[in-house]
């Protein structure tokens, strides 16, 4: 069922990719020199998908990274909290007496009486 589902989102959307990409084949120069715009120093020439895959990718990296920081309080109380928790665990082990196993007696115990 989940192979189905993954064929069922990737399917169409490479279908969508991969039409957008032949839709916008044009070249298109990307000038980076903001005072020469006839002959700059540094351009690249590149069809028009590849820039704005590229692009895409891009903002996609820098969101994951914004919201990785953004959630660093987060991350930190969760490690907090199972550090106490398993302190507490420790502690509550510690406090507990020791059970024997219900097959076992120990041996200050009295035998019955006959």
């Amino acid at each position: 069922m989940r192979k189905f589902i993954t064929a069922a989102i990737v399917i169409p959307l490479v279908v969508v990719i991969v039409g957008f990409a032949v839709a916008n084949r044009q070249i298109v120069t990307i000038s980076f020199d903001p005072f020469d715009a006839t002959r700059p120093a540094l351009a690249l020439t590149a069809p028009l998908f590849i820039l704005i895959f590229v692009l895409v990718g891009l903002g996609v990296l820098i969101g994951g990274i914004a919201a990785w920081f953004r959630q660093h309080k987060w991350r930190a109380r969760a490690r907090r909290a199972e550090a106490e928790a398993q302190e507490l665990r420790a502690r509550l082990d510690m406090a507990q007496p020791k059970r024997l196993p219900a097959a076992e007696t120990p041996p200050f115990a009295v035998p019955p009486a006959a």
